[in-house]
């Protein structure tokens, strides 16, 4: 299994359990990402992204993108792509 790092977590939003990430890789709808904050970290596969309110497949480098997680997650923590 190898893990290849997409991005950062720029904010969370605990209201509403979204997370914004600054996008360093492309990602899709179906990927499992990581997140990982020190020595917490938790997976789970994208079922939906936006930008800006607006539902997107898939996102590119240097994109910021909205995310609902399943749990809370800090601020800078490190996001990566899992592949089998």
């Amino acid at each position: 299994m190898s893990e290849t790092p997409v991005g950062k977590v720029k904010h969370f939003f605990d209201k509403i359990s979204v997370v914004v990430i600054e996008l360093s890789a492309p990602i899709k709808v179906g990927d499992k990402l990581k997140f990982k904050h020190g020595k917490y970290e938790f997976e789970q596969v994208v079922e939906s992204m936006q930008i800006e309110h607006e539902q997107i497949k898939s996102a590119k480098k240097g994109q910021a993108i909205g995310i609902k997680t399943t749990q809370p997650i800090q601020e800078n923590a490190e996001v990566l792509k899992v592949e089998k």
